[in-house]
C-alpha cells in the first residue's frame, strides 16, 4: 500500500465512519474497484478507525469528562442528580457493548470475511439505505439516553454488532435502533457516537500483538491514513448531528442505493 492510497482510504474512513453509509462497507469497494494491495488488511483498517475515534474523544471530550467526574460523584441531594443521570448513561452504554460483544464472539468472524464479496457489500449497503430511509420517518422520540432502559441498550448494542458486516452501517444501525425505540434524535446520535469508543477500542486490543510487528515504512503509511480519518471525521461529526436532528438521513439512503446497484452491476459483469 503506498502513501497516496492509505491517505485516500483515511478520507473515506473519515467521511463514512460517522455518515450512515458504512465505513467498512465503503473501504472494502474501493479497495476492490481500484485493486489495493492489502484489502484484507484488519490492521490498517484498525488504524483508520482509530483516527475516527479519536474525533470522538476530542469532539465529545466535554460529555466525556462530566461522565468520568460522576463516578465519583455520589448523594441523593438535588446537585448530584445530573450525576446519577451520567451513570445511568455509563451503565446503558456498557450494556450495549456487552451485547456487541455477543455477537461478535458468535459471529464476528463470519462477518468480517464477508468482505471478500463486493457483492456481497453492495447488497449490505442497499440495505442500509432501507433502514435510514425508514428511520427519517420516525417521529422523534421523547426518551433521554439516561433513561432508555436495558431492554433499548442492549438492542442498540445488537445493531452495532450486526454492523460488523461490511456494508451495513455502525453508525446508522445505531441510530436508526435508538430511534425505532422511542430515544430523542439527539441523544441517539451522541449514544451512537459514545458507543463506537469502546467497541473501537476492543479492536484494537485484539490487535496489539500486530502493531507491534510493523516496520517503520509501513508504519508511516498507516499513520497519514491514520492522521486522514481523524482530521476528516472530526469535520463530520457536527454536520451529522445536525442532520439527525432534522431528519435529512433520506438523501444517505439513496447515496446507499444508487452505490449498491452500481456496484452489483460492476462486479457482476467483471466478475
Amino acid at each position: 500500500m503506498t502513501l497516496l492510497q492509505s491517505i485516500l482510504l483515511g478520507i473515506v474512513q473519515g467521511l463514512t465512519e460517522f455518515l450512515p453509509v458504512s465505513s467498512s462497507g465503503h473501504l472494502a469497494l474501493v479497495q476492490h474497484y481500484f485493486g489495493f494491495q492489502g484489502s484484507e488488511d484488519l490492521t490498517f483498517e484498525i488504524f483508520l478507525h482509530l483516527g475516527t475515534v479519536l474525533a470522538v474523544l476530542i469532539y465529545f471530550r466535554k460529555m466525556i469528562l462530566e461522565l468520568f467526574i460522576s463516578l465519583f460523584k455520589w448523594g441523593d441531594s438535588t446537585e448530584n442528580r445530573p450525576h446519577r443521570y451520567h451513570r445511568n448513561l455509563i451503565f446503558y452504554l456498557i450494556v450495549a457493548t456487552f451485547a456487541t460483544g455477543v455477537v461478535y464472539l458468535v459471529a464476528g468472524k463470519w462477518f468480517e470475511s464477508l468482505e471478500k464479496y463486493p457483492v456481497v457489500v453492495a447488497t449490505m449497503l442497499i440495505i442500509t439505505g432501507i433502514i435510514i430511509f425508514i428511520s427519517d420517518y420516525i417521529k422523534n422520540g421523547s426518551i433521554p439516553s439516561v433513561s432508555m432502559g436495558i431492554i433499548r441498550s442492549f438492542v442498540i448494542g445488537i445493531a452495532q454488532g450486526i454492523a460488523i458486516i461490511p456494508g451495513i452501517s455502525r453508525s446508522g444501525s445505531t441510530i436508526s435502533a435508538s430511534l425505532f425505540s422511542g430515544v430523542r434524535r439527539k441523544d441517539a446520535a451522541s449514544f451512537s457516537f459514545l458507543l463506537s469508543i469502546p467497541a473501537i477500542m476492543a479492536a484494537n486490543i485484539l490487535k496489539y500483538k500486530e502493531f507491534t510487528s510493523l516496520g517503520a515504512k509501513q508504519l508511516f503509511i498507516y499513520l497519514a491514513g491514520f492522521i486522514a480519518s481523524f482530521v476528516v471525521g472530526y469535520a463530520v461529526i457536527a454536520l451529522m448531528i445536525s442532520l439527525i436532528q432534522r431528519a435529512k438521513l433520506k438523501y444517505f439512503a439513496i447515496y446507499c442505493w444508487v452505490v449498491g446497484f452500481a456496484s452489483i452491476i460492476y462486479f457482476s459483469v467483471i466478475g
